[in-house]
């Protein structure tokens, strides 16, 4: 049975309760309790010498060799690495509880350097490889980093630049030009038994990390998050994914930041789970690196997905229109077979022409995406459920998360056997979910952080109770299933006093392949309004299935037939609202949000206060 034939099941948790929170306040919960019983002592690296006891010679990691060839590397040999780091870092006066910056791309020596730090008895403080001089200086001061590890001269140069604004940092090395090999010489006067006493310095509830909010909603705020945090919730986590993370020979290749809490759990989740990672820091050459690694399971945030749905649309509409004709009906055939998994199985017909569709389009879908990738998880904002349907029907079933720095990555994740696309799926075991009178999400359990570091006003002003206030707004359905249905401080109120989340609607039009980015506004205005950005790629394959070849998104953002295309889209769009919720005019942009310009984070999340920033005038232009 292939993975786009599961269908779902009751779930294995208990339904909804209700509860009163310390005021007194009704609060609808959602809850499992832990499958595995919260660690005792010890601390991550317990995890590596545990697989190296019972597997020395187990391939735990696969890097790039020179040749651009992938090499497998041996627990025993990957700990080795490992304790020379660690001792290095002893050797350059690093002493437990000390911070240690670490700014780069996802590859091999992130995770060498991040052990190393577990070793060492040291807290890692991860930074985006594509932070500006003003973050890396806020997030190595506000952390108190004695020592940095960065990836090129880049940024080793950026790094000096701002050295005068971290006074707490004493040391850096640079990975490109042998920071390793040096931290390694540095170490070989470390004993055994020194390394040991930093190693075991840290128990479960000592801080493993400080992970910096992404910068969505204002300044980054450093996360305090345990090695139990972790562990707890690595063990939990794969207690209830046992198919996909059990598999033999079950692989993931890592492309998102590690530098994001969502990549930096399933970093731990592989150790945990002794599943093989691969490591791709290059994203464009995402495509031949998941050819050639060939994983079982990625970890992806919902942009990617979009990309290789938008892709394959490309590749089709290219080939002509018989071709995109072909494609169009794969694609609803993939959707109308998933939603009928859901609502008692599909029938004979729509069976054998999802046979036919899996022979000509599916699998060549999945043969573009490695071969072996029949699951994926999806979490960071929303997948959409069309995108959903769309990837279970041709084969990959995506799996939608959803959690926060604050609560170590994942929350809530639909599982393998208990789906509800559309939604989050169920908590996580040893995780509460529970929605407030107000519509908030609040959240406690294993995978919740300590505090924000420096911040006790704002760590007392986060929670409720004793519950975390997410600041996401949901609702759960009678089987504890959670849908997001926006951001508390996102929902609009119009001119008239109307709520309107924009998350439901954004997500909806980012489904339409012209679609790349969208932004709904409103907020005091007399109606709903929203900025739509276009898709290269799509624009171009558009055009030329419409007889418009050359076609660019500055000469579409005008033209009619691709604006009453988006009036389409945006029709389809408020059919989910009220007539005072929908979108009344919408704008086209020339170019698109992107990291570069600050409207997306390093994770591909919106800002949507620096969209609003920076595009005033496109908003106001919507109410002239």
């Amino acid at each position: 049975m292939t993975s786009a034939e599961v269908s779902t099941t009751t779930p294995r948790s208990p339904a909804t309760t209700t509860a009163r929170s310390g005021s007194g306040a009704p609060l609808v919960v959602s809850s499992q309790p832990p499958q595995v019983v919260p660690a005792a002592g010890g601390n991550l690296s317990d995890l590596l010498l545990d697989w190296v006891r019972d597997a020395p010679e187990a391939h735990c990691l696969s890097r790039k060799d020179p040749a651009g060839r992938w090499a497998d590397v041996t627990t025993s040999a990957f700990l080795e690495t490992v304790r020379s780091v660690a001792k290095g870092l002893l050797a350059a006066g690093v002493q437990p509880g000390d911070r240690v910056g670490l700014m780069s791309r996802t590859r091999y020596e992130w995770t060498v350097v991040d052990a190393a730090c577990w070793f060492a008895g040291a807290v890692s403080v991860p930074v985006y490889d594509s932070s500006s001089p003003e973050q890396v200086a806020w997030v190595l001061s506000d952390s108190g980093a004695v020592a940095c590890v960065v990836e090129t001269a880049e940024h080793a140069a950026l790094l000096a630049g701002v050295r005068e604004q971290v006074p707490t940092l004493r040391e850096s090395w640079t990975l490109d030009e042998g920071g390793l090999e040096a931290l390694a010489s540095a170490g070989r006067e470390v004993g055994d038994e020194a390394l040991e006493a930093a190693r075991t310095s840290a128990g479960p509830s000592d801080t493993a990390t400080i992970v910096y909010t992404s910068g969505s909603t204002g300044r980054p705020k450093g996360c305090v998050l345990t090695h139990a945090n972790f562990v707890d919730l690595a063990r939990n986590a794969h207690a209830v994914m046992p198919d996909m993370l059990d598999e033999p020979g079950a692989s993931t290749l890592l492309f998102i930041p590690l530098a994001h809490v969502l990549a930096r759990f399933v970093e731990v989740l592989c150790l945990s789970a002794r599943v093989r990672m691969g490591f791709a820091p290059d994203t464009r050459d995402l495509v031949a690196d998941l050819q050639s690694f060939r994983p079982s399971f990625v970890l992806a945030v919902p942009r990617v997905f979009q990309k290789v749905h938008a892709a394959a649309q490309h590749k089709a509409a290219t080939g002509g229109r018989a071709r995109a004709a072909l494609f169009a009906r794969a694609e609803a055939t993939a959707v109308a077979y998933s939603r009928a998994l859901d609502t008692g199985g599909p029938g004979r017909v729509l069976r054998a022409r999802h046979a036919v569709f899996d022979r000509l389009v599916y699998a060549k879908l999945r043969t573009t995406l490695g071969g072996r990738l029949t699951r994926a998880v999806s979490g960071g904002a929303s997948l959409g459920e069309y995108l959903g349907h769309f990837f279970r029907g041709a084969g990959i079933t995506v799996f939608e998360g959803w959690g926060l720095t604050e609560t170590a990555a994942p929350a809530c994740v639909n599982r393998p056997g208990d789906q509800r696309i559309g939604t989050v799926g169920l908590p996580l075991p040893g995780t509460e979910v529970a929605i407030a009178e107000d519509g908030e999400i609040l959240c406690r359990g294993i995978g919740v952080f300590k505090e924000y570091l420096n911040r006790p006003e704002e760590t007392a002003e986060a929670f409720r109770d004793g519950w975390f206030r997410t600041g996401d707004l949901g609702s759960l359905d009678e089987a504890g299933n959670l849908t997001i249905t926006g951001r508390a401080k996102e929902i609009i109120v119009t001119a008239a006093g109307k709520n309107v989340a924009p998350a439901p609607l954004e997500d909806r039009l980012r489904a339409h392949p012209l679609i790349s980015q969208c932004v709904v506004v409103g907020d005091g205005r007399p109606y709903v309004g929203c900025l739509v950005t276009l898709d290269e790629a799509a624009v171009a394959a558009w055009g030329q299935l419409h007889g418009r070849g050359g076609l660019t998104v500055a000469a579409a953002k005008d033209d009619a037939a691709v604006l009453a295309e988006l009036q389409a889209a945006v029709d389809h769009a408020n059919g989910l609202v009220s007539r005072a919720e929908s979108i009344r005019r919408f704008r086209v942009l020339e170019g698109d949000f992107t990291v570069e310009n600050d409207c997306l984070t390093p994770s591909l999340k919106m800002r949507r206060h620096e969209v609003l920033r920076t595009f005033a005038a496109d908003v106001e232009a919507l109410y002239s």
